[in-house]
C-alpha cells in the first residue's frame, strides 16, 4: 500500500507541474529579459482590453469594442523618472489641441494608484494641470502585458530607484519586478491600433509635434 501511494503522489505531483500556467502567471514567468526584447503590438494590429486602476483604486476598464471617442494611450515608467517627467511637461503643447479633435488621453504610469499624481515632479503636475487627461495606474502591469511593452526589470534599477529614497513600494517594479517600455498608441473608434511609438530606449520618446501630427492624420 505505501508503494501504491507513493507511486500515487509522484504521479499526481508530475501531473500539476507539467499543467500549463494560466495565462497571467505564463506571461509575468516569460517576460523578456531586456526592454529591447519586447515584441509590442504595431499600427494595423487589433488594441487589446485590459483593466487598470484609478487614482481612487477603482477598476478602470479599456474595452476597444465600446470605445466612443478615437483615444491616445501614453506609458510612461513613474512618476520617478525624469524623462518621463520631462515628456509629460512637453506634451502639454498637443494635448489640448489633440483634445479639441475629439479624442480621450490615457496616461498609464507603473506606479500604485495613490502615488500618480504625487511622484511626479511639482513642474510636470504644474505643466499638465488643467489638461483633460485621465492618469492611471499600471502597476499590475496588465495593460502593458497587453500592448507587449512590459519586460523585466534588472535588480539594479530597483537597487538605484531605493539608494534615492524614492517610493516604488506598489509599483510594477516590486509587485512583479516587471517595467514598461514608454509607448504612444492611438487606437480609432473601430478598436484598431491607427498609430504607435514604442521606443526601447526610455531617453528617446516621441515629440509633442509629432504626436499631434498623427493624431491630426487620423482625425482628417
Amino acid at each position: 500500500h505505501q508503494l501504491a501511494y507513493a507511486a500515487f503522489v509522484t504521479l499526481m505531483t508530475t501531473t500539476l507541474l507539467c499543467q500549463p500556467m494560466n495565462g497571467a502567471a505564463a506571461d509575468y514567468a516569460n517576460l523578456p529579459a531586456s526592454a529591447e526584447e519586447i515584441t509590442p503590438l504595431k499600427a494595423g494590429d487589433r488594441a487589446p482590453s485590459f483593466t487598470v486602476r484609478t487614482v481612487e483604486d477603482e477598476p478602470y476598464e479599456f474595452d476597444p469594442d465600446n470605445l466612443e471617442r478615437p483615444t491616445v494611450l501614453i506609458s510612461f515608467r513613474g512618476g520617478w523618472c525624469p524623462f518621463c517627467n520631462m515628456h509629460l511637461s512637453e506634451l502639454r503643447n498637443a494635448i489640448p489641441e489633440i483634445r479639441q479633435m475629439g479624442f480621450d488621453i490615457l496616461f498609464l504610469s507603473g506606479d500604485r494608484p495613490d502615488l500618480l499624481h504625487s511622484t511626479l515632479e511639482n513642474e510636470t503636475r504644474e505643466d499638465i494641470e488643467g489638461l483633460d487627461y485621465t492618469i492611471l495606474s499600471d502597476a499590475n502591469v496588465e495593460a502593458a502585458l497587453a500592448l507587449g511593452t512590459a519586460f523585466r526589470v534588472a535588480e539594479s534599477t530597483v537597487a538605484r530607484r531605493h539608494e534615492k529614497g524614492q517610493d516604488i513600494d506598489g509599483s510594477s517594479m516590486l509587485q512583479y519586478d516587471a517595467l514598461a517600455v514608454p509607448a504612444v498608441y492611438i487606437i480609432d473608434t473601430s478598436g484598431e491600433i491607427a498609430f504607435d511609438y514604442v521606443n526601447p530606449d526610455y531617453r528617446v520618446r516621441l515629440s509633442a509635434e509629432e504626436l499631434l501630427a498623427a493624431a491630426t492624420k487620423l482625425g482628417t
